[in-house]
């Protein structure tokens, strides 16, 4: 019997009068453990079931690819519905460590558990990395220990990544990874403390194998885009309730991610974009994260996000909204920062410069590229 139970005094009652011994049956590792729903940046959500199997090889991957002590601390302050916390809190459980709920961003509590307790990882997200960099400077704080911090580099502003880890005295983690597969299946490398990154490769995970393919399932060459196609003991179960979706992304044995990636001839991996937000424009593909990685190579740049925008003429063309960290920024001066280095074809068509609070996002903390499409469309931001 399903009983839905309310974190409270229904909860605290449950938990009383739960048995002292181990749970006697055994679980299928097959079954489904938790539905964690994707962030939905381009479009709705979906339902992941996620098994127990999985959760455990998540586990596992965390342990080996991060070097996590065995009776570690974890600060849980994203969201519990989100597999940043959940997958982390539930193997730092299984290894006997604690786990710190935190509601939310919570600068003080963040920096209290960073100063009191040893932790072998703390999540940074995108978009807060700055934030969290000036309010640790103002608590003038020091860290107790800690083995690793960050995620998801690509997003994160070059000059951050640098400024943050020499503030936490721990390196950052080049992640790659998803609700669908947890840390795998690239998230095997640090960028060293305290140092600029200028190349953001990825080291493939020991926990997955990983091709790249082509729209019909055939290997690319390397150096070549091609789409992630994962498998592995970390991969969900598949989508809830979505039979078609399944057929597709499952197709051949693999998981397809939906994410663009370059193989490099050292065997490390590119980040390229996601395959489905791609730009068609007078017939040729333009992946926003290329745009986006560098404009954020200006240090005056908090966050870039890049959208499609219908044009009369080249049939989509791209737009980027910029959130400054320097009032002189202006989009004069990031149109000659991509000048640079893009090829005319790639420069955004217009700059918008926004404020951060401005920027749509899921609850789970990611830019809604779908809600900026719709803005410049109604003309929202003219």
């Amino acid at each position: 019997t399903v009983e839905k139970i309310t974190l409270g005094d229904v909860y605290e009652t449950c938990l009383a009068e739960a048995p002292a011994s181990p749970v006697a049956e055994k679980i299928d590792p097959e079954a489904g453990l938790m539905i964690l729903y994707t962030s939905g940046t381009t479009g709705l959500p979906k339902g992941a079931l996620i098994s127990h199997r999985a959760l455990i090889a998540r586990a596992m991957a965390f342990s080996t690819e991060l070097q996590l002590p065995r009776a570690d601390s974890f600060c849980a302050w994203p969201p519990l519905y989100h597999m940043a916390s959940t997958d982390h809190s539930l193997a730092t459980l299984m290894r006997g460590g604690t786990v710190h709920v935190v509601d939310g961003y919570d600068p003080d509590a963040i920096i209290d558990f960073l100063s009191q307790h040893y932790s072998g990882f703390i999540f940074l997200m995108p978009g807060m990395v700055r934030r969290f960099i000036e309010d640790w400077r103002a608590s003038g704080a020091t860290v107790r220990g800690l083995g690793a911090c960050g995620a998801m580099a690509d997003l994160v502003p070059a000059d951050d990544i640098a400024e943050v880890t020499a503030l936490l005295k721990a390196p950052y983690l080049n992640s790659f990874g998803a609700t669908e597969t947890g840390l795998p299946p690239a998230s095997a490398g640090f960028l060293p403390i305290g140092q600029r990154p200028v190349a953001l490769s990825k080291i493939q995970s020991a926990f997955c194998e990983l091709r790249l393919v082509d729209d019909d399932d055939v290997d690319v060459p390397i150096g070549t885009p091609g789409e992630v196609a994962v498998r592995g003991p970390t991969v969900f179960s598949g989508y809830w309730n979505a039979a078609d979706t399944n057929a597709h992304d499952f197709r051949n044995g693999w998981f397809h991610m939906g994410d663009v990636m370059r193989r490099n001839s050292d065997g490390t991996l590119d980040y390229v974009d996601r395959k489905k937000y791609m730009i068609k424009s007078g017939g040729e593909n333009i992946y926003p994260a290329e745009i986006e990685s560098v404009i954020l190579t200006d240090p005056a740049v908090s966050e870039a996000i890049v959208v499609r925008q219908p044009d009369a003429t080249w049939g989509e063309v791209p737009v980027a909204f910029v959130v400054p960290k320097d009032e002189d920024l202006t989009a004069e001066k990031i149109q000659a920062t991509c000048e640079q280095s893009l090829s005319r074809y790639k420069r955004p068509k217009a700059v918008h410069l926004v404020a951060e609070d401005a920027l749509p996002r899921s609850t789970t903390g990611k830019v809604q590229r779908h809600v900026l499409e719709a803005r410049l469309v109604d003309g929202s931001d003219d």
